[in-house]
């Protein structure tokens, strides 16, 4: 894609150990490397996932300098600044984003998915008999004006101030999966896609999957290249090297448009143990690995954790299993200098215990480095019980106790 100039020599290899330590500091996971603030981390991440509330905060808290902070700052950031937004986006999958990198996410994946999403709901309603598309575009904009009054609202309190969101219609009749569905649950989801609107505020305490909905913040309309452009450069200087496999994964994007975007930022090839990989232009002088050994317990569905498609330089075949619910969703991990070695989970009296996997990482100092870990994440956590959404057969074994 992209070269370094002189006499070729072939494109560096950058191994397990490299990719490591990339990984490491460019993630904020070392002592040295801990971010400031919830927005720092979520710049570095480029996105958290925001599918289970509990992860943004959890994910944050574990890459925070002073983890104390996590909740109020987190909420800060969410709810008071509006400085981070937790919208549709890769993968049809709810994230939690730097708000001046809506614009690029809705471009460069949204708009397709958002096509479909409109598509099928409309199709499922004529399907049933429910009223056409002129009357559903005139719900929207009625449903749309009354959130703007609320500032922020729930589908029950919106449906009071539009009584047609109430309606509902049969979803696949005659089928072994036929449902009712609600108008106002499918017209939110699609509208969440397009970009018209993003969670808000939870009801309840942070950790609640409950939420109000909110106007989405404007942004300017952009070029789709462009857009894709730039998220992968984002998302390479965050994760690269990576595999094209690894950015079709993560993205959700065709082929043709992984490659593409990789030749407008003028990308470099590098190799790994997988074969051939890129990073960002001028990303290609080696990184030294972190000063001192490090430990992390990273939420379920971590960036980090779930952030390439091609995962054994991180975490061995064999501990998948263990790790992983049965949608391929990871639970909560712990890591020992840039691989997973074990699972973590909190017990219902509040402790926070863990278990080491990997036979190579139970020594004195990774087990000491791992206390110390849970310690801090009790430090900040104590008062409150957190479930991961997506289960996994240790975390369960571990938080039964």
């Amino acid at each position: 894609m992209g070269g370094t100039g002189g006499v070729a020599a072939g494109p560096r290899y950058i191994g397990v150990a490299e990719r490591r330590a990339r990984l490491a500091l460019r993630h904020r996971l070392t002592t040295g490397a801990r971010a400031a603030t919830p927005e720092e981390v979520a710049d570095a991440l480029v996105a958290l996932h925001g599918t289970d509330p509990a992860t943004v905060f959890l994910g944050v808290g574990a890459r925070l300098a002073d983890p104390v902070k996590t909740v109020p700052e987190t909420e800060r950031a969410l709810y008071g600044d509006h400085t981070l937004v937790r919208m549709h986006g890769m993968r049809h999958t709810v994230f939690v984003l730097p708000t001046g990198l809506t614009a690029v996410v809705h471009a460069s994946t949204g708009l397709a998915v958002a096509a479909r999403e409109r598509a099928s709901l409309l199709k499922d309603m004529a399907t049933a008999g429910a009223p056409d598309a002129a009357w559903l575009a005139e719900v929207e904009r009625s449903a749309l004006a009354a959130l703007a009054r609320r500032g922020q609202a729930t589908a029950a309190e919106l449906a009071r101030d539009e009584p047609r969101l109430r309606e509902q219609f049969v979803y696949a009749p005659g089928k072994s999966y036929e449902g009712v569905h609600t108008v106002s649950t499918r017209l939110l989801r699609v509208l969440g896609v397009e970009g018209k609107v993003v969670r808000g505020r939870p009801l309840g305490s942070w950790t609640s999957s409950q939420f109000r909905w909110a106007v989405a913040p404007e942004h300017p309309g952009l070029d789709t290249a462009e857009a894709q452009a730039e998220l992968l450069r984002r998302w390479l200087t965050a994760c690269g090297p990576a595999t094209e496999a690894d950015l079709k994964w993560w993205t959700g994007w065709r082929v043709t448009e992984v490659r593409r975007a990789l030749r407008a930022v003028n990308a470099q090839e590098v190799t790994v143990d997988e074969g051939t990989a890129y990073v960002v232009d001028g990303d290609v002088d080696p990184v030294a690995e972190p000063s001192e050994p490090w430990a992390a317990l990273l939420p379920g569905l971590d960036p980090t954790a779930m952030g390439w498609q091609q995962r054994d330089w991180y975490l061995a075949p064999e501990l998948r299993p263990a790790l992983f619910d049965r949608s391929g969703n990871v639970g909560p991990t712990v890591w020992w200098n840039g691989r997973v070695v074990g699972a973590w989970a909190q017990r219902p009296d509040g402790e926070i215990t863990w278990r080491v996997l990997d036979p190579q990482a139970r020594t004195r100092e990774a087990e000491a480095a791992v206390r110390a870990e849970a310690h801090r994440l009790h430090s900040w956590l104590a008062p409150t019980r957190v479930t991961p959404r997506f289960r996994t057969p240790l975390e369960r074994e571990l938080a039964s106790g």
